[in-house]
């Protein structure tokens, strides 16, 4: 089955060992040496409109996908690793 990138962020992301969504696939990490994808990124829910920031990115390991059917995404992981982001820009404001 061949699938593009816009393909796969139509996609719901669901945890398959807690039953919860997780989202939708906003970006794509890859090694550049091999030209292997190594994670899908979840971008964190935006504070206040983008003016306090957002939460916590959410990446999942290529290699905790079960199953990439036809309307979701199935994954195995424990605990989503979470990637800190700069803070908005009222944040950056009052620096």
């Amino acid at each position: 089955m061949l699938c593009t990138f816009d393909d796969i962020r139509n996609k719901e992301i669901i945890n398959i060992k807690s039953g919860r969504k997780i989202g939708y696939a906003d970006d794509i990490e890859f090694d550049t040496c091999t030209a292997k994808i190594c994670r899908l990124v979840i971008f964190g829910k935006a504070k206040l409109f983008g003016l306090l920031g957002r939460e916590d990115d959410i990446s999942i390991c290529w290699s905790d996908i079960e199953i990439i059917g036809e309307d979701a995404i199935l994954v195995t992981c424990d605990m989503p690793i979470l990637t800190k982001k700069p803070g908005g820009l009222l944040k950056n404001l009052l620096k």
